[in-house]
């Protein structure tokens, strides 16, 4: 699958150096954002849906956004992390249409690469290795703002780092779902850049030049969902961005979203998610 790099854009939310002491130790850690290890010394695990991995010196570390791990340290362990996150208003996303190893032995390079990115960034420095410190709304909005409020060199610096790093990954990475059909790329791509649309079925088979049912019946093989799901999928991951990244009314998000019923809304989320959009702020709303 081919992928234009100007579609790729990385924001580094937090990056800095975290010394251990056993104390590595959070459970049930779920974020929108992704996370990127570089171990230094000691060891220490990771337990995520695809296994228990165990974090080595000279290794990076790949965790994507909304996956639900666990961290386990009984000893002293040093590592360099960074949290990336990518722009919502691109039409496409290779974070996350890609599957991504977990881990990767780092090149030559690569640990000054990522002591450049601390020095340059030495504000995005976690104040307290708690995510329930940090992953939380204030502090991402924050965050945010400060990225925002960079010089141009820096970010410039910062978005190469992080592509030279994610490269790594890359490298080995494979495509969740293999899109070769031209009519369904261009599709998923509209989706993504008009995510807050009223979409339509019927209309997007006829920008794809196709009958409602041959579309549904193409989009399924190519994607493995129908339309409506992963449609229903992208608008409730952008809900959940938008809550933790702003602090818009979540009423205004639904209606952001395409969604003229707030209840319709609110049940569909707490379907997706187990929680309803005000808890789901809430709980990354800690401190």
């Amino acid at each position: 699958m081919n992928y234009p790099i100007d579609k790729l854009h990385l924001l580094t939310l937090n990056v800095g150096l975290a010394d251990h002491m056993a104390d590595w130790n959070w459970k049930n850690v779920r974020s929108p954002f992704a996370r990127l290890y570089y171990v230094t010394d000691g060891t220490a695990q990771v337990e995520m849906p695809s296994g228990v991995y165990t974090l080595i010196p000279n290794h990076l570390y790949f965790i994507p956004a909304y996956t639900m791990h666990s961290y386990i340290c009984d000893a002293p362990f040093s590592h360099y992390y960074i949290h990336i996150y990518e722009d919502m208003h691109s039409d496409m996303s290779i974070l996350d249409q890609w599957d991504y190893p977990v881990e990767v032995k780092a090149a030559p390079g690569d640990l000054e690469l990522v002591r450049r990115l601390c020095f340059i960034n030495p504000f995005l420095k976690l104040q307290q290795s708690d995510p329930e410190a940090y992953d939380n709304h204030q502090t991402l909005i924050s965050n945010l703002e400060l990225n925002q409020r960079r010089p141009l060199c820096d970010k410039v610096e910062s978005r190469g780092i992080l592509y030279i790093l994610m490269s790594r990954f890359l490298k080995y990475a494979k495509p969740k779902a293999d899109v070769r059909d031209d009519r369904i790329q261009l599709t998923l791509a509209y989706i993504r850049k008009h995510i807050g649309d009223r979409l339509d079925i019927e209309q997007l088979a006829e920008k794809a030049c196709m009958s409602k049912d041959h579309f549904i019946r193409v989009f399924k093989h190519e994607t493995g969902e129908t339309p409506n799901a992963f449609i229903t999928k992208r608008k409730l991951e952008k809900a959940e961005l938008t809550l933790v990244t702003t602090n818009m009314a979540v009423n205004r998000i639904a209606d952001a979203l395409g969604y003229d019923d707030y209840s319709y809304f609110n049940r569909i989320f707490k379907k997706n998610s187990g929680m309803t959009p005000q808890q789901y702020r809430k709980s990354h709303f800690k401190l």
